[in-house]
């Protein structure tokens, strides 16, 4: 299992980093509906909330975004990503004008666009078109010895793309959005980070070269391959994505539920979906199990909740309504015997059903799955604000994670504090939490990001090449 923040660099800092033509329609079990209208306020408020978490920390000047707040951070590119993908759910919900939106989108195209790169350990942003994890919030260039990273500057264009594609008028400032954005997107040699082809290395070093892992598994990085496949200047080869793919059988599960792709940590699930509408197309691999990646994002947020309810770990608050496991913060690492269970807990991990579970509930983990099984998603919303809302229901949403089963303070928590009642509560919120949370609700309300980039022709492209048929890409 790979931490999200694995290859973060040292220096005292956390390192564990309708269907058509031909194809039938995904199989779906029929599910009793929850009673889901008493919290559609909540969400309301919520994705408001969440929304300004971007508008207000990102730097207006460069566009960078923190990678957590208050706690002073550098800049994350994911987390810039996602960003730029909230400025327009801003406009449409009539939070921020277009002109408001459209000036802090080209401050931060204009950024990327312009920002150093070349192979040096200090001093650029970036590398070959890549960039680097994080940035330094000040000089724009990177932060200590962070890699460069081929998932990160994925969930950037992301971002980057759906800007191009959602800022369509004859303003010369949209045009020029448009413009920068196909500058970034063919700068990136998808091909130069191959060292082990055909599979794309997680991230480069300077001082060391290529990260001696690859993306090999099902995991977040469908999207990656997508915009790889589908570059204009520096495509990988169409066979790539079966390549990858024929990795998939042993991910194949029915461990926490329906049969599907498993991968513990719900982001894995939630990222590239964030921005690419699955929904009825299907690739070789896929067809094969009678289902989409969407529905297997589904099964896997079932999957999530069946685990709570089981609760093998007998930790404090799982259950129906409360669940969620995913990439966050933790109290720290250390070990306690809490109630005469010995327990070990741990600081920022990827969480999953049966992988480093220490009884850490992050509110992404469900709430960035809200357009996947809404019926299962809203009453959680509810409950974790009824119940736990006084500790973990702040400025800019629900925080990043809390612990009911670690009610006593320690001198060596890493994130957070105890609050009575409650238990741990974290005291950030990060970046790439938030994300999901914003853009998937409104995917759910609206579908804007998934219908804006059916026209995006860089990811049409790669989803044809990869042999995605059926849908609306039919």
């Amino acid at each position: 299992m790979i931490d999200r923040r694995h290859f973060l660099g040292s220096g005292g800092l956390a390192l564990v980093g309708l269907a058509s033509g031909g194809i039938a329609a995904p199989r779906r079990r029929t599910r009793p509906k929850a009673v889901i209208a008493p919290q559609e306020p909540l969400i309301g408020d919520l994705q408001r909330r969440t929304f300004q978490y971007f508008w207000d920390t990102t730097d207006a000047a460069t566009g960078l975004a923190p990678d957590r707040w208050p706690t002073p951070s550098f800049a994350s590119i994911a987390a810039t990503g996602f960003a730029l993908t909230a400025y327009p759910i801003g406009v449409v919900n009539g939070w921020i004008t277009r002109d408001q939106a459209r000036a802090r989108t080209l401050a931060t195209l204009r950024f990327f666009a312009n920002a150093p790169q070349g192979p040096a350990p200090s001093g650029t942003a970036g590398h070959k078109g890549f960039f680097y994890h994080f940035l330094d919030m000040q000089s724009g260039t990177r932060f200590r010895q962070t890699e460069l990273s081929t998932i990160d500057t994925a969930l950037l264009l992301g971002g980057v793309l759906f800007a191009q594609s959602w800022f369509d008028s004859d303003h010369p400032g949209e045009a020029q959005i448009r413009a920068l954005a196909e500058q970034i997107y063919a700068a990136v040699d998808w091909t130069w980070f191959t060292p082990r082809a055909p599979f794309v290395s997680m991230g480069w070093h300077p001082e060391r070269g290529y990260i001696p892992s690859d993306w090999n598994i099902y995991n977040e990085s469908l999207m990656m391959y997508l915009l790889a496949l589908g570059s204009p200047t520096h495509p990988l080869p169409a066979d790539t994505w079966n390549a990858w793919t024929e990795r998939f059988a042993p991910s194949w599960s029915d461990r926490w539920g329906e049969p599907h792709l498993a991968f513990p940590p719900m982001f894995g699930h939630q990222y590239s979906q964030t921005w690419v509408d699955f929904r009825g197309i299907r690739d070789r691999f896929i067809a094969t199990k009678g289902i989409d990646y969407f529905e297997n994002s589904r099964r896997a947020t079932y999957g999530q909740r069946a685990y709570a309810i089981a609760n093998p770990g007998k930790f404090a608050g799982y259950g129906a309504d409360c669940w969620g496991l995913t990439a966050c913060d933790g109290p720290g690492d250390f070990k306690l015997t809490v109630d005469d269970v010995p327990r070990s807990f741990f600081s920022y991990s990827a969480r999953g059903p049966d992988d480093r579970d220490d009884g850490t509930i992050a509110p992404t983990a469900a709430l960035g799955s809200i357009a996947f099984a809404p019926e299962i998603v809203l009453p959680a919303a509810g409950a974790l604000h009824e119940r736990y809302g006084r500790g973990i229901y702040q400025r800019y949403g629900f925080i990043d994670s809390f612990n009911p089963t670690l009610t006593t303070a320690r001198q060596d928590m890493r994130h957070g504090h105890v609050d009575p009642g409650i238990g741990w509560v974290d005291r950030d919120y990060i970046g790439i939490d938030q994300g999901p949370i914003v853009a998937m609700i409104e995917n759910r309300r609206t579908g804007l990001i998934w219908r804006t980039m059916h026209r995006n022709p860089h990811l049409r492209r790669g989803l044809q090449r990869a042999g995605f048929t059926g849908g609306w890409l039919a």
